[in-house]
């Protein structure tokens, strides 16, 4: 019976067996179930490393998608800030053009006053023009009542 060591050197970095066959040690029977195991587990770190660098590019991408779902919320921010900015901005319009209206409507008001006060004057104005046509008519009536009196006066005076 032949009697065989084996070494068996394993890289778990690189997932890598290597298996060194002497004259003493385990059996070829034996030797065959070792290296059969070895490679299983071989396969297995093959399979672990794999997914391990998958996990790392998940990670990576969950992060990336963090970082876009900021963005996004950012930007979705933004997008409302806007719209409040731009019914703002429509107030202010609104709020500017009110102001001119009041103020047009301040110089009508103004202007309104001012008319009645032309009226009132143009209705005192007639009433004065009434009273001096009144007053110039008394004045001729007077003025011929004095002519009257002055002939009725010369006529007594005649007859005496």
């Amino acid at each position: 019976m032949r009697v065989y060591v084996c070494v068996v050197v394993f890289d778990i970095q690189a997932c890598h067996i290597e298996v060194r066959m002497a004259s003493t040690g385990l059996s070829p029977v034996t030797y065959e179930r070792v290296t059969s195991r070895l490679q299983h587990t071989a396969t297995h770190c093959n399979t672990l490393q794999h997914t391990t660098t998958h996990c790392n590019t998940l990670q990576r991408t969950s992060t990336h998608c963090n970082a876009l779902q900021r963005t996004a919320t950012h930007c979705n921010t933004l997008q409302h800030t806007s719209i409040h900015c731009n019914a703002l901005q429509r107030t202010a319009n609104h709020c500017s053009t009110l102001q001119h209206t009041a103020t047009h409507c301040n110089t009508l008001q103004h202007t309104a006053t001012y008319c009645n006060t032309l009226q009132h004057t143009v209705t005192h104005c007639n009433a004065l023009q009434h009273t001096a046509a009144h007053c110039n008519t008394l004045q001729h009536t007077a003025a011929h009542c004095n002519t009257l009196h002055t002939l009725q006066h010369t006529a007594t005076h005649c007859n005496i």
